[in-house]
């Protein structure tokens, strides 16, 4: 694997993991949103990652074994974002102007303990990703100097 190729992997990370933040982020600003555009309570946010599938070099499907070719792969995409669909929890409180006609307001989906949980994970996840870019960097720095 090259140097470039490494960079663009943990690249592909930073940006899934920015994304993922950003969405927990709309989550946690819409926890109380009882009414959007389409009309309704939000409804809380995820994305969904796939691998990125690398394009193969002749050299890198010689030297893979038939039944591995399935292990070149290359970073991370987003294959989709969705919307969570389940309802969320329905509060008695007629004097809201969203009530229903029994004075039933239905909340978002979104649970702030489930958020910064996934906001912790996706924080994480993206310093690994930073990490690695930064151990590519090391070693490519040493390389230069032992080339010196």
């Amino acid at each position: 694997m090259s140097f470039w190729e490494s960079l663009r992997i943990g690249a592909t990370g930073l940006t899934a993991q920015r994304l993922r933040l950003d969405l927990i982020s709309n989550n946690i600003a819409n926890a109380q949103t009882t009414r959007t555009e389409k009309g309704g309570a939000y409804q809380r946010q995820d994305v969904v990652f796939m691998p990125e599938e690398k394009k193969a070099s002749l050299p890198d499907v010689v030297a893979a074994r038939r039944d591995q070719l399935s292990s070149l792969q290359g970073g991370v995409r987003v294959a989709e974002i969705t919307t969570d669909t389940e309802t969320g929890p329905r509060v008695y409180d007629p004097t809201h102007p969203d009530a229903d006609t029994d004075g039933f307001v239905t909340y978002p989906n979104v649970n702030i303990v489930v958020e910064m949980t996934n906001m912790l994970s996706a924080t994480r996840s993206y310093e690994a990703n930073l990490a690695s870019i930064e151990a590519v960097k090391r070693m490519a720095l040493k390389a230069l100097e032992i080339g010196r």
